[in-house]
């Protein structure tokens, strides 16, 4: 009795040795549903951008290739959101998304978005989410969770700096930055890196 050879399909099966060899920092990641596969800098801080929107929910690196009219491709991220909706979605470094790219995820039954690295790279929010991720295989103890969230029901808001006396179990930056990654909390992330009067507030759907 024969077994069918299963191959993974070529382009795929490049993209993953090409990001197999690249190792990015933050290794961290919260929404990443598998293996962490870049093949270049600017789709790491793509990953951290995805990372800190509240309305993404998760996303899956390398996840397919589709045919084009310029031959088979592979996108840096299959990007699911709270609304439903799923985009394959590519950094794209210089003249935006090839319309031949857009016509052959349609074909293979996705939406497509080609990111361009300005916009990754606007303001303070790639910086602050990279600080932030360096947390992300670390945990807030249930007690400062607690602690922190209670004191927010109470006032409000808080900076940062009036946050530090809050975390008794953990170091106040690693614990915030968890929490905020974890969606318990949000921070002000575009404004200015976060520093002592970054307002904290509790997480609102």
């Amino acid at each position: 009795m024969s077994h069918s050879h299963i191959e993974m399909p070529t382009a795929l099966y490049v993209a993953y040795a090409e990001a197999t060899t690249q190792l990015f920092y933050p290794r961290g990641t919260v929404r990443c549903s598998a293996d962490t596969m870049f093949r270049s800098r600017s789709a790491r801080d793509l990953g951290c951008i995805l990372d800190v929107d509240p309305n993404v929910v998760a996303w899956l690196c390398l996840p397919m290739e589709f045919e084009t009219e310029v031959g088979p491709h592979v996108p840096d991220f299959l990007v699911d959101y709270e609304d439903g909706t799923r985009i394959l979605v590519d950094v794209v470094e210089d003249d935006g998304e090839l319309p031949e790219l857009k016509e052959g995820a349609a074909l293979a039954g996705f939406r497509y978005r080609g990111i361009h690295r300005s916009e990754i790279e606007s303001g303070y929010r790639l910086a602050n989410a990279r600080d932030m991720l360096r947390y992300a295989n670390t945990r807030t103890p249930l007690n400062d969770r607690i602690r922190m969230l209670s004191v927010l029901d109470e006032v409000g808001s808080l900076t940062v700096a009036e946050s530090l006396n809050v975390f008794r179990e953990v170091q106040p930056m690693t614990g915030v930055s968890w929490m905020a990654l974890h969606r318990l909390i949000t921070v002000e992330l575009d404004e200015a890196m976060i520093g002592p009067e970054t307002i904290i507030r509790r997480f609102q759907r």
